[in-house]
C-alpha cells in the first residue's frame, strides 16, 4: 500500500503540475491500454488534443483537464475558468465541443451554497460555450482538500479533413502568437495580491491585470483562425501556452512535430501589466502561465489573412517567426542577434 503523502514525503516528491517528456516516455507512453486502429491521434507531448475515427469521414475529438475551485476566485470565477481552459484544449483541435463529462470530488466540509454557485456557473458557461454535459459523477470524498475538485472531458464531432494536429506542422509556415506572455499568471496575481502589484502599476492597470482573467482561454482566437482554413488552406496547428508559457508552448511545439522552429523573442508580444507582475514575483514572463495564449502556425500565403481575422475579433496577434525544417528544436533570437 502507498504511504500518504505527507509534508516530509512531499519535499522530496516530483515537481508539482505536467510530468516531464522524460516522465511521460518511462511512465505513460507504454501503458496506453489496448490498440484501436480508430485512434488516429493518441497520448503525445505537445498533442492536446485525441483523435478517434468514427466512420463516414468523420472523427471525434476528445481532451480531459482537471477542474479547479480556487477559493481567492471565487466559486462562479473558478468554474467559468475551468471551462475555459478545458474549451480551450479542444478548440485547438479544429473541431469544436459539444459534449462534456465531469467528475466532481468535493471536500465533505465545502458548504453547499458554495457548491451550487460553482456548478450553476459552470451550467452557465457550458451553454455559452454550446456544450452539453452528457454524462459525469458528483461526489464528497475525505482527503478531497485541493484546489482540484475532479476532471472533465471534452468531446467534439466533426469532418476527419478538418483536424488539426503538430502533424500538419510544414517548413515556411509562419508562426503566430495571441494576445501576449505571462496571461494567467498576471490574471491571477492580480487576484491573489492585489496589493503587491500595487506597487507598479496604479488603478488603471491593475484593473486591466484583473480583467485579464475574462481573456484566459483562446476559444475566440481558435474560432477566427479557423474562419481562414485549415491545413494547406491556412492553418496547420494551433496550440495553447499553459504551464510552461509561450517558449514552453513553442518548445513543445517544435518537439510534437518534429521541426525546427525559427522566434524572434523581441516580438513575442509582453503586456506591460504582465511585465510589472512578473518583475514583482521575479519570474520569467517568457516561461510562466500563460493560458489564453494561443501558438499558431500558418501557410505563409495566409498569414496577413490570419492576422487580419485575428484583428477583426478584437485580438492582439504577432508574426513571431517561421517554421525552417526538420529536427524539433526550438532556436530562439534574442534582441541582440544572439541565438
Amino acid at each position: 500500500m502507498a504511504k500518504p503523502l505527507t509534508p516530509a514525503r512531499r519535499s522530496a516528491a516530483a515537481p508539482l503540475g505536467k510530468i516531464t517528456p522524460e516522465t511521460f516516455e518511462r511512465l505513460v507512453a507504454g501503458r496506453l491500454g489496448a490498440e484501436r486502429p480508430e485512434v488516429i491521434v493518441g497520448p503525445r507531448i505537445g498533442y492536446d488534443d485525441g483523435i478517434i475515427r468514427i466512420g463516414a469521414g468523420r472523427v471525434m475529438a476528445v481532451t480531459t483537464d482537471p477542474l479547479s475551485l480556487v477559493p481567492a476566485l471565487g466559486p462562479e470565477a473558478s468554474a467559468r475558468l475551468a471551462c475555459r481552459l478545458l474549451a480551450s484544449d479542444a478548440w485547438t483541435s479544429g473541431i469544436p465541443p459539444a459534449f462534456a463529462t465531469c467528475s466532481f470530488h468535493f471536500p465533505p466540509d465545502l458548504p453547499e451554497p458554495t457548491l451550487a454557485a460553482y456548478l450553476a456557473a459552470m451550467h452557465d458557461e457550458w451553454k455559452r460555450l454550446g456544450v452539453a454535459v452528457a454524462a459525469g459523477h458528483t461526489g464528497r470524498y475525505e482527503g478531497c482538500d485541493l484546489t482540484i475538485v475532479g476532471a472533465g472531458t471534452l468531446i467534439g464531432v466533426g469532418d476527419e479533413g478538418r483536424y488539426l494536429s503538430p502533424a500538419f506542422v510544414l517548413p515556411g509556415d509562419r508562426i503566430l502568437v495571441t494576445k501576449g506572455c505571462a496571461i494567467e499568471a498576471t490574471a491571477i496575481a492580480a487576484h491573489l495580491f492585489p496589493e503587491r502589484l500595487r506597487a507598479a502599476l496604479d488603478d488603471d492597470g491593475l484593473a486591466r491585470a484583473r480583467a485579464l482573467l475574462e481573456r484566459v482561454s483562446v476559444v475566440e482566437d481558435c474560432r477566427a483562425l479557423l474562419h481562414v482554413g485549415v491545413r494547406d488552406r491556412g492553418v496547420t496547428c494551433l496550440h495553447d501556452a499553459t504551464e510552461g508559457g509561450v517558449l514552453g508552448g513553442l518548445v513543445e511545439l517544435a518537439r510534437a512535430s518534429g521541426k525546427d522552429l525559427r522566434v524572434e523573442k523581441a516580438k513575442i508580444p509582453l503586456p506591460p501589466e504582465a511585465r510589472a507582475a512578473c518583475a514583482i514575483f521575479e519570474i520569467d514572463p517568457y516561461w510562466t502561465l500563460s493560458e489564453g495564449t494561443l501558438i499558431a502556425t500558418v501557410r505563409p500565403e495566409r498569414a496577413r489573412e490570419a492576422l487580419t481575422a485575428l484583428a477583426d475579433a478584437g485580438i492582439v496577434a504577432a508574426e513571431i517567426g517561421e517554421v525552417i525544417g526538420p529536427g524539433g528544436k526550438l532556436w530562439l533570437t534574442d534582441a541582440e542577434g544572439n541565438v
